[in-house]
């Protein structure tokens, strides 16, 4: 596809972010008789959330119509004429989603969010400041204008859970929480293998990375929400503004409590507490029944040993997050993931008394940076655990691989083995792309987060059979002691193991040696896509050779976890991890493909194939989403080392230092 298609789509993204989201009067120009439905309802400068049926509602209506676009010069004549009738979040979502899931646009790449909406991921006073900075500028001088921003982030760390908002309010982790939901939307009619696992899995992932990154500060994991009639401990206040005008997101003061919710003025049914407590109800009974009923009154079987249909685990996280196409009952077990976000987001202001806007729980792209977003995923994953906790536990068969033993594991960075470790490091992004300063050159935004040092895994393997083997290669990590300082058992340890990295391998007979680097892991999106990246390509070099292709630039979605928070942090005097890595057979965990190149698989742990099925039969999390059993080789199980004293997995030791510095990479 030609780059002048990928420029002009990047110049509706930048019409959008430059309005003045001020609302008023809308233009009065013809929409050409197209049918857009509820998505005319949406106010211009309100919050759009996929968390609202009614809002998805709205996108569906207004994707189908630029779904009927064939080249990316109809979609941009056709969503320009639109754009400046339609609320502007609304207007980006569903543009993003076409670019995304249409065929014909498979080429296109979307820009980073960051640049869209940089007001989601940088305070409002550092905007501001910059604007001050710029209107006092000389005419004509030339400047190079930074916004610095980072790592202390909205709060201080008086409050003992802001002493990870380095890692929550991180703009990768955001902004995967929003390209996943992009993948993944719900009621939006896209085929998604899996969909409902993915949900759960990760989500799960998620929680658990933040519950390492805390014990890496000597903070206790995060609990759960589940009593929703006691005041919430944390409160937060994010300084991000939810459009470009500088309205305010609402804020959580420390003790808040969750309330019934009757605002009229957000597109969203008054909604009790009382209801929610029901449909978790509903959904415990269904997991302890081991059935969920349809509408029509028919049992659903759930059980995760199934040969054919869905596993139990996707219907229940279709159910739960809610997808009220996928759900089994909709009206029956509700919409809790969705509803509780946003009953979380109106605490402050749940009749509209103060007219507040909602709190950032109540956007894909922001909800990561609050804390609250943990424990209430903690709760949701909860949920899941109990049902995980029904089924049976692995066998030696499903766990053991015969004819390999993996014979020694190390990681090595920098030529020390098995020492990792982590600091800062700086990511530009241009500032002016979403927001018009009116400034002579660029505003760029220079963010300091959390990085770590390459390293590349070795591992040795061992075939005894007399044939080659194709193998998956499994690879986690997660923290060897709790906050006390002591080892941790199986059950406790068991929801901290991270997936790394998942990979395919062939081993020959006899001696294997498997070299693999940490930026090609299956888990994580290692580029995000600005404006610059995306725009004209430079020409061709002085012999007539065409400039090089834009890294992975035909294969990416946006869609996976930031390279760059691969790792936890650890601590400055180091921190002890166990690395697991597992190998399975892959003839059993394969799934039939269809044939050509994949679309969106650089990040298929988290994110799956575009089009394609998950590419691994076994449960996702495997072996960890189970509990053990209790006796393995005539041993009981108390600790992964049990697990690892089967010939085809290994536990290693290694360390985590944190340096505090800039890195070099």
């Amino acid at each position: 596809m030609a780059a002048t298609d990928q420029t002009r789509i990047l110049s509706l993204y930048e019409q959008v972010s430059y309005t003045s989201d001020t609302g008023g009067d809308v233009p009065t120009d013809s929409t050409g008789g197209l049918n857009l439905g509820t998505a005319l309802n949406m106010p211009r400068g309100s919050v759009f959330s996929t968390f609202v049926q009614s809002h998805r509602r709205a996108a569906k209506d207004l994707c189908d119509v630029l779904m009927s676009t064939s080249s990316p010069i109809q979609l941009m004549e056709l969503a320009g004429r639109l754009s400046d009738r339609l609320n502007e979040n609304l207007f980006i979502y569903a543009v993003s989603f076409v670019i995304l899931h249409k065929q014909e646009f498979r080429n296109l790449r979307l820009p980073s969010i960051v640049e869209v909406f940089p007001h989601k991921f940088v305070p409002a006073e550092e905007l501001t400041k910059m604007q001050v900075t710029v209107n006092k500028l000389p005419p004509n001088q030339e400047a190079q204008l930074v916004i610095e921003y980072g790592p202390e982030f909205a709060s201080t760390n008086l409050k003992p859970e802001h002493r990870v908002s380095y890692w929550s309010e991180d703009y990768g982790i955001n902004s995967h929480h929003w390209h996943w939901h992009l993948v993944y939307p719900a009621e939006m009619d896209v085929p998604g293998d899996r969909k409902g696992e993915l949900f759960y899995y990760m989500h799960q992932q998620m929680v658990a990375s933040y519950d390492m990154e805390s014990l890496s500060v000597d903070l206790n994991r995060v609990e759960k929400l589940e009593n929703w009639r006691v005041p919430i401990r944390d409160g937060y206040f994010s300084k991000l503004t939810s459009n470009n005008s500088g309205s305010a997101w609402g804020t959580r003061q420390d003790d808040s409590l969750m309330k019934d919710f009757s605002r009229t003025d957000f597109g969203l049914d008054f909604m009790d507490i009382t209801v929610m407590e029901i449909w978790m109800s509903r959904l415990m009974d269904a997991i302890h029944q081991g059935y969920m009923m349809n509408s029509n009154g028919d049992s659903v079987p759930l059980s995760d040993n199934v040969t054919t249909g869905k596993l139990g685990i996707e219907i229940l996280g279709d159910a739960f997050e809610a997808d009220a196409s996928l759900s089994p009952n909709a009206l029956f077990y509700g919409d809790l993931h969705n509803l509780g976000h946003l009953m979380i987001a109106f605490t402050h202001d749940n009749d509209g008394a103060h007219k507040e806007e909602i709190g950032v729980m109540g956007d894909s792209a922001t909800a990561m940076s609050d804390p609250v977003f943990y424990r209430w995923h903690k709760f949701v994953d909860g949920i899941f655990q109990e049902y995980k906790m029904t089924q049976p536990p692995y066998t030696l068969e499903d766990l053991s691989l015969p004819n390999v033993v993996v014979d020694k594991v190390g990681v090595l960075s920098d030529n020390q083995l098995n020492q990792l470790t982590t600091g800062w490091n700086l990511r530009e992004f241009e500032a002016s792309s979403g927001l018009d300063f009116n400034a002579p050159n660029p505003v760029m935004l220079r963010i300091t987060h959390l990085d770590h040092a390459p390293f590349n895994y070795h591992i040795q393997v061992t075939n005894s059979g007399a044939a080659p083997k194709k193998v998956t290669v499994s690879i986690f990590i997660a923290p060897k002691h709790n906050v006390r300082g002591l080892e941790m058992s199986f059950m406790e340890q068991r929801l901290l193991w991270s997936e790394m990295d998942k990979f395919t391998e062939t081993l020959k007979p006899g001696k294997n040696q498997i070299v693999r680097a940490s930026k090609d892991s299956s888990i994580t999106n290692p580029n995000e896509f600005t404006f610059s990246d995306l725009g004209p390509r430079p020409p061709p070099a002085a012999d007539g050779s065409a400039p090089p292709p834009a890294n992975n630039e035909f294969n990416f979605c946006g869609c996976g976890w930031p390279e760059h928070l691969l790792l936890p942090s650890g601590k400055p005097e180091g921190m002890t991890y166990q690395l697991f890595v597992m190998l399975t057979d892959y003839e059993k965990d394969k799934v039939e493909e269809p044939k050509g190149p994949s679309k969106c698989a650089n990040a298929v742990s988290f994110c799956g194939i575009l089009d394609a099925k998950y590419p691994d039969k076994s449960p996702m999390g495997f072996p960890f989403d189970r509990r053990p059993p209790p006796i393995l080789n005539n041993e009981m199980v108390t600790s992964v080392a049990d697990y690892a004293s089967l010939g085809n997995m290994s536990l290693t030791d290694i360390t985590i230092t944190f340096l505090n510095n800039q890195l070099k990479k």
